[in-house]
């Protein structure tokens, strides 16, 4: 896992692979780590797990999220890539309530893409790519 944005919610959610596999990278205990999740396999991702789902062609998968309280945030960030660090380190992360994740998720997307100050790690200078 390296500078892939990572989404954080506040609540479980429930993985189930259908057709295929797929990747499921996640922030455990400090450690990047990468989890098959294989056809016919369920997965519960516990709350504020940082994660990104990673899908294949000719693949189905299911994510079941809960309706999130009011007060619930969710969190998207992004991780240095430079191999100076010995544990997970945020270059950027932007909190924000979800009640349309379709159309919340393009514009902190597109603010990270378009602006290389949000790209650039506080702690060693490194700039991730816009993508």
């Amino acid at each position: 896992m390296s500078e892939e944005n990572n989404g954080m919610v506040e609540l479980q959610e429930w993985f189930y692979q259908h057709k295929g596999a797929m990747l499921l990278r996640i922030v455990d205990d400090g450690v990047f780590r990468e989890m098959s999740i294989e056809e016919g396999e369920m997965f519960l991702l516990p709350a504020n797990t940082p994660h990104n789902p990673v899908r294949f062609a000719n693949t189905i998968g299911l994510v079941v999220e809960r309706i999130r309280p009011a007060d619930s945030i969710d969190r998207l960030r992004w991780y240095c890539a430079s191999s100076t660090h010995t544990e997970p380190t945020i270059i950027y992360e932007e909190s924000f309530h979800v009640t349309d994740l379709g159309t919340q998720l393009k514009p902190v997307i597109e603010r990270w893409m378009n602006n290389e100050e949000l790209r650039q790690c506080k702690a060693c200078g490194h700039v991730a790519d816009a993508k």
